[in-house]
Parts: C-alpha cells; structure tokens; sequence
C-alpha cells in the first residue's frame, strides 16, 4: 500500500469559520501549498514578504506531504497590492479581514481526498467491508507518526531534557542532531553545530543557517547559556516539544485501557513512529456508545480523573516513562508547561466514501482506490487511512497473507495457521536486469499456457 504517492493524491482542505471585520487588523489568506510543512511555508512568508514571524497566525499545523488548503492570518497589514499573491509553488488569496489572530477554534472541519495505491486486486475489494468496518466501529483518535518529528528525525523526546533541566542536552538534539533522512541544508547547518559544538564564534557555512542565529545569540554573549539560548527557538517549536512526549504518553494510555476494555480476539495492531496502536474492528453497541463519549486525558501536574480504569491507564503510561503528574513541570520556566486536555478517545469520519477500485497508473498491475471523508480538528487522516487499510499495510510489509493481524489475532486469523518454511534455502539478491528478465520470462509463459 502506497499514500502520498504523488502530492495531488493527499489533498486536505481546511473548513474554517471566522467573524468577518472590515476594518479588523488581520488579513485572512486562504494558502494553496504543496511538499511543504506549515511551519515551512510560514517561515517563507516571513522572510518573503518582510513580515515578522510572529504577526502570522494560522488555524493548526498541516503535513509537508500532499496538497493542502489553509488559512494564514496577517496581523498588521496586506501581503501585497494584488488580491492573490504567489512565493514559488505557495499561491496565497485574499478572502477577508478579522478582529483577531487565528487559532485552532477558527477549524470547523478538514475535508480529505486520498488516493491509496500499489494494492493488490483482493485487498481493493476488501475496502467496502473495512469501511463499513470503520463506520460501525469509528477509529481510536491516537496521535499519528507526523506528531512526532523530533523523534522521526533521530532527536528523541526534547522534553525529557527539558524536565530534568539538562538544558545543553535539550539544545544539543535541536541544534545539533543532523537527521538521517534529511538531505537539506538545514542538515548540514546541524552536522556543522555538531562537528563544532561550544565553537559558538564561527558561523555555519550555510544560508539555512541564518534561522537559528537568535538561538545562537545568547551564547555568544554567555557560552553556557543553554537555557537562554532554548528559550530563543520558535515559540510553537518548543511547545511541540512537549507535545511529543504528552502525546505518546497518550498513545500509550490508550492503548492500556482498550487492551482492559475489549477482549483481544477483536483488536488489531498497527505500527507508526514511535510503536504499535491497537484499533478495535468491532464493539457491541453499548459499549461502543460509551466509548465513543469517553474522553481521555493529556495529562498535565494538575490532571484529575474520575473514571479509576482511566487513571490506571493513563498513570500506568506515565510511570512505564519513570515519571509521575508532578514530574511535568519545567524547572523554574513558566514559559513551556504541560496543560491538561481531555481528547475524545474515538474519531468517527463523517462522509466517508470508497470509489471504486480502478487500475493504477503509477504500479504496474496494481490496484488504487479513491476515499473521502472529513475528520474533526486534531484528528489524523493518516491513521484513518491505514485503519481502513490495515490488512494491506500489515500484509505487504509482514509477507503475511491478507488477513493476519500481527500482536493480537483475529478469531478468523488464528484459525488460519501460518504457512510455515522451516527448510527454505535463503534466496540471492538479484540486480535490476536479472529481475525484469524474469519478469518477461513469466509474462512469457503465461501467454504461452492462455493460447493452449
């Protein structure tokens, strides 16, 4: 199975709701972007169109990958003369002016197109059956991979430094963790810190380096201001700090209490970022009904539970992390906090739709499906997706045939015994000729067995 393919097959448009003002100090732009992060594309207009950073407001943070529709407010003033402005492949529409600053309350919903590749025939005619599946049952409102970015890309969790006041060390994975995955000159500018750590006098060869120079200010004043120097990184930048480690330990609350609520035989496993999430494919009504209006808590030092199976939970996640409610505090640094949320433990997608399976143009042989829907603020289309797709993603990575779920069986799964090789021979990797040789050679043989 293949999302993201190709940006036109992620498309996310923002619905969103604000009190118009004619006179108000922001400017509402609706932003048509593409293979780029919002904190990415606000960083461009910043610097594009000589706004300060913290002028731009927006209504929630939206993936790199795909096509996305948002609105960007600006405080202060229009971007320019024209009602449409353009940066590279960023097209930005003027459509009003406001009172005040956007935030996540301006979201009325998110409305997805996704086209979901490389299937095989049997898995694309599984689909109506999964989303019926999900329509029944709705989706565990788990965070997704894309919340945790710091620890895609080899930094690890920020705010564990951060909670036992090891500044450096926080600074340390911000500044000078290069990621594997990442080619850009923003990695080069972290390989460059790494190589030259304390060396705070030179400046990195580099243009991407010039975003962090007011984090390096402080320490060309003091060389052990760590703290300082922290506290100069983008101000949303540091609270998905802590988001990463208060989501996880979401995660994995979650995880706790369904395990406790319903039985094994109906729960299947999906891998993302940071570990595995259980979904559930199917809840008898009443429990369902419950659930689907139960809250879970992102816990905070003044979290307080009334249901005693969501406190274990959620306070069995926090300690597996050797920490406790009054460990989530920042050492003297009212500016990062953890703030306790109640988050609705299941998303249900509204208007959900499955097109017909078609032939994919982009693999060979394989099958692609068209889905929609719409999510609430905060939820995750990806896990949607891979929710309604979990027999394809777990099948083509595991070589399990279509159906297995791995970690904790199906009923029908378990009484399908896995086809076992204890004696097969380790086969030899074969270059890109001798592949496509065979290839023609099957293709061969098959036309020579039709025409019999």
């Amino acid at each position: 199975m293949k999302i993201k393919q190709r940006p036109e097959d992620f498309i996310v448009r923002e619905g969103f709701r604000f009190e118009p003002e004619p006179e108000g100090p922001v400017w509402v732009y609706r932003m048509d972007k593409q293979k780029v992060s919002t904190l990415q594309a606000l960083e461009r207009i910043s610097k594009e169109f000589a706004v300060r950073r913290r002028d731009l407001s927006v209504c929630g943070l939206k993936d790199k990958q795909g096509r996305t529709e948002q609105l960007v407010g600006v405080l202060g003033g229009a971007l320019g003369a024209s009602e449409v402005v353009q940066s590279g492949d960023l097209r930005l529409k003027l459509i009003g002016r406001t009172a005040q600053p956007l935030t996540s309350a301006n979201i009325s919903a998110n409305r997805f197109e996704v086209t979901v590749r490389d299937l095989s025939a049997e898995e694309a005619e599984r689909v109506p059956e999964s989303v019926a599946e999900v329509q029944r049952a709705g989706v565990v409102n788990y965070f997704d991979s894309q919340r945790f970015g710091f620890l895609k890309h080899g930094q690890g969790f920020l705010a564990r430094h951060l909670l036992r006041g090891h500044w450096e060390a926080a600074l340390k994975a911000f500044l000078a963790t290069p990621s594997e995955l990442d080619r850009s000159d923003d990695a080069k500018v972290k390989a460059f810190w790494r190589d030259h750590w304390g060396e705070w006098q030179l400046r990195a060869p580099h243009d991407a380096g010039k975003r962090y120079a007011p984090v390096l200010r402080p320490l060309r004043e003091d060389p052990k201001d760590f703290k300082g120097a922290f506290l100069h990184i983008d101000r949303r930048v540091r609270t998905l700090a802590l988001f990463e480690l208060q989501s996880f330990i979401w995660n994995e609350g979650v995880k706790r209490y369904l395990a406790a609520r319903v039985p094994a035989s109906d729960l299947i496993g999906l891998r993302y970022q940071a570990g595995s999430l259980l979904f559930p494919r199917a809840l008898p009504r009443a429990l369902r009904d419950e659930l689907w209006s139960t809250p879970f808590p992102l816990l905070a030092p003044e979290s307080s539970f009334e249901d005693d199976l969501v406190r274990t939970s959620a306070l069995g996640a926090l300690r597996a992390q050797g920490l406790e409610l009054r460990d989530l505090r920042v050492p003297d640094t009212p500016q990062l906090f953890f703030k306790h949320e109640e988050r609705p433990l299941f998303v249900v997608p509204g208007k959900l739709r499955a097109n017909e399976p078609r032939a994919d143009e982009l693999n060979r042989g394989r099958r692609k499906v068209n889905l929609s829907f719409t999510l609430p603020p905060g939820a995750y289309a990806t896990l949607v997706v891979r929710r309604l797709l979990w027999f394809a993603a777990d099948s083509r990575r595991s070589e399990q045939p279509v159906g297995r779920a791995w970690g904790r069986p199906l009923e029908e799964a378990a009484r399908v015994p896995a086809p076992t090789r204890p004696n097969a021979p380790r086969q030899e990797k074969m270059g890109f000729r001798e592949r496509q040789r065979k290839r023609k050679e099957a293709r061969a043989a098959n036309r020579a067995a039709a025409k019999k």
